[in-house]
């Protein structure tokens, strides 16, 4: 019967060892944002449910002694089957890496667990509970600790298969062009390889795919010996100092975009200035006889182009007429822009040449003529005629989970901006929820996160332009929503059309009861689950 309770609290460690790493693997495996996210709450630290399950054996066990062992299995068991989980919406991805550190993290709570009994004198069922709560309780210990032992074995690796990946680029030797920014590079990245095929066989990194080894994941498993490569694009994204330059030495850019700076991931960087700094290793990695394309109206990105390097440098911007952006130098501008349904429109203009042309795309949100300027810019010096890529801009779709818009079976536009939230975007996504006047309008949102010191004024901003737009409005997560709803306090909208629901299946199932043909809904932003 001992046996059996050892057991049972082993088998329920190793269950939330499991269930763990799925929130470690969301913080990427970096041990300080696991444990960080883990003490901001008690209950993810300390469960009630174990602990008082595990308590009430105890005193049963005591109060019954003839009895006692089989009523401390019976609460052990109750204490370690984990309850079902309300939402999942990313699930634990079993990568060999999380295999090995798995299977790691049991091995050391197990010889953890047997130490422990060993080192008591005589053991019985309370003493072997109490020790298997202590073990269980440590959970989050081993689950790092795994992968702390297995850091040897995981560089070597790394080593290896980025040494893989950089032999399989370098014997394509494509062109490379670099993408860095806040936010609008997998956007931009997908824009640019549709329009560079028009021409060349052109390979972008998939979906959002911008740290090191996601990139040479995607080498490896998608070029191999695939030589008609021609251009690749590099979308770089960068949590701290250095990771755009590691970047860069596997994929060292011929071109170099900065869509934007802000407080996306400020949280991480502290600053905008910190922010800048890192995004700035990409135009520092560009060869003397590089290009860089910079978005002229974003200060940071000014600032980087006015450093004055590389020599070529194109700088594209929507804010300056045409006076304005000879006096400042700039290459490219979009005037008389207009959005609708249908999409946007609006007028290009090369500088220097007086080249222009009228663009028409069924893509929506404003910020996209600053993402589709920087392509034109990059794909016209490349040799393509603003003819081309003007035809080629009129079928372009937007990337996966930001601002598509689809018409349900029910007849309900639903406006999927889902992917991630910055203000930029957001007022877009905002204007665009406006531009269905035919009935409710209604925005689904749990705000914006990871923008440190300034995401309640962001989130409160969010609230006042939601006012402007939205005729209902759900909000998701009491706690992270505050600012949003004393921004719609301070905008005088109707309170009685805002609802606040824990989880994004409740809102879907409001959404779903509540509307009705001619009615849009637009989601912006779906947190994780470490949210």
């Amino acid at each position: 019967m001992l046996v059996i309770l050892a057991v049972v609290w082993l088998a329920g460690t190793w269950l939330r060892i499991v269930h763990q790493a799925r929130f470690y693997q969301i913080e990427e495996y970096m041990g300080g944002r696991y444990f960080g996210w883990l003490l901001k709450h008690p209950r993810r630290l300390l469960p009630f449910r174990p602990i008082g399950a595990w308590l009430v054996g105890l005193a049963l066990a005591w109060l019954m002694d003839s009895h006692g062992t089989v009523i401390v299995i019976i609460a052990a068991l109750i204490a370690v089957i984990p309850r079902p989980e309300r939402e999942i919406k990313k699930p634990l991805v079993r990568t060999r890496r999380m295999t090995r550190i798995l299977l790691t993290s049991f091995v050391i709570s197990a010889v953890g667990y047997f130490f422990v009994l060993s080192w008591l004198a005589d053991v019985d069922a309370l003493e072997i509970s109490a020790a298997g709560m202590g073990v269980y309780l440590l959970a989050p210990m081993w689950l790092a600790g795994g992968n702390v032992l297995m850091r040897p074995v995981e560089a070597g690796l790394r080593r290896r298969y980025l040494a893989h990946a950089r032999r399989t680029l370098a014997g394509i030797n494509p062109k490379i062009i670099g993408i860095t920014g806040s936010y609008g590079k997998t956007t931009s990245k997908a824009f640019l390889r549709d329009i560079l095929s028009l021409r060349y066989h052109t390979y972008a990194t998939p979906k959002s795919y911008n740290t090191l080894m996601g990139i040479s994941l995607a080498i490896n498993r998608d070029l191999g010996d695939d030589y008609r490569t021609e251009y690749f694009i590099s979308e770089m994204g960068a949590y701290v100092p250095g990771e755009i330059e590691a970047i860069c030495q596997l994929t060292p850019p011929d071109m170099a975009i900065v869509t934007d700076i802000g407080p996306q991931h400020l949280e991480r960087f502290g600053t905008l200035e910190n922010t800048s700094r890192a995004k700035y290793e990409i135009i520092k990695n560009l060869k003397p006889d590089g290009v860089g394309v910079f978005n002229w109206d974003n200060e940071y990105v000014r600032g980087m182009a006015a450093r004055g390097y590389p020599e070529t440098r194109l700088t594209v911007s929507r804010e300056l007429d045409i006076d304005q952006a000879r006096r400042q130098g700039v290459t490219w501008i979009a005037g008389d822009i207009e959005e609708s349904l249908a999409g946007l429109s609006f007028t290009v203009t090369h500088v220097e040449s007086g080249e222009r042309a009228r663009l028409q795309t069924g893509l929506m949100g404003e910020h996209n003529v600053t993402n589709l300027l920087l392509c034109i810019a990059v794909a016209h010096y490349e040799g393509i005629s603003l003819r081309d890529i003007a035809l080629r801009i009129r079928t372009l779709k937007p990337a996966e989970s930001r601002l598509v818009r689809q018409t349900s079976a029910a007849g309900i536009t639903i406006i999927n901006d889902a992917y991630s939230a910055n203000p930029r975007g957001a007022a877009s996504a905002l204007k665009v929820l406006g531009l269905h006047d035919g009935g409710r309008r209604l925005l689904i949102t749990p705000g914006m996160i990871e923008l440190g010191p300034m995401q309640e004024a962001e989130n409160r901003k969010l609230g006042e332009l939601a006012a402007r737009s939205a005729t209902d409005i759900i909000l998701i997560g009491r706690a992270q929503t505050r600012p949003i709803l004393a921004g719609l306090a301070a905008s005088d909208f109707d309170m009685a059309r805002v609802r606040v629901f824990e989880t994004l299946a409740e809102a879907v199932t409001w959404q779903q009861q509540h509307l009705a043909a001619g009615d849009t809904a637009l989601f912006l932003n779906d947190l994780p689950d470490t949210y």
